[in-house]
């Protein structure tokens, strides 16, 4: 138990030292490449949160890995990032990067097939129908599930369509 707080004072500047060294550079890179770096659009971009988040805890807490180390990791995910992004205005890689919405109710119909694709119960769906102030089915227009793993519902407010280019990229089986 004793062991839990011993540390030395030296020990603790390095810590303090490599946590203000690694939080400016997130921030200035952060300023750099734009807040889409910490954004949940596709998969890629929730694997540089959790690759960030990594490297500073590493950086921080890991007594073999210097600073300077952390700063170009944590650089290179940043620069990974924003190559990707730039490289998904390429269909192909964007088909290789990004998940697909997928629509799990079309109306009222509730399509089981893409529950099961998604992974998501219909006790899952109907928390999110409730979230989403739904009271009646008849009030659904569509309910996708989006490349972040959030679920949208989209409203009947009056019997026109939805608009085809909403509704573009997302596979409904």
């Amino acid at each position: 138990m004793k062991e839990l707080f011993n540390t030395s004072w030296e020990t603790v500047m390095l810590i303090s030292a490599s946590a203000i060294g690694i939080y400016v550079a997130i921030i200035l890179l952060t300023r750099i490449i734009g807040k889409r770096s910490f954004s949940k659009m596709s998969s890629f971009d929730f694997a540089m949160t959790v690759a960030v988040g990594s490297i500073v805890a590493t950086t921080i807490l890991s007594s073999s890995v210097k600073l300077i180390e952390g700063l170009v990791g944590l650089t290179m995910i940043y620069v990974l990032q924003i190559s990707i992004a730039l490289a998904r205005r390429n269909k192909t890689v964007q088909n290789m990067v990004d998940n697909s919405p997928l629509l799990l109710m079309d109306g009222e119909k509730i399509i089981s097939s893409n529950l099961r694709k998604a992974r998501v119960t219909e006790g899952d769906l109907r928390s999110k129908l409730r979230e989403a102030h739904v009271t009646d089915l008849s009030q659904i227009k569509a309910v996708i599930f989006e490349t972040t793993g959030d679920i949208s519902v989209l409203h009947k407010k009056d019997d026109s369509p939805l608009d085809l280019w909403i509704m573009k990229d997302v596979k409904r089986d």
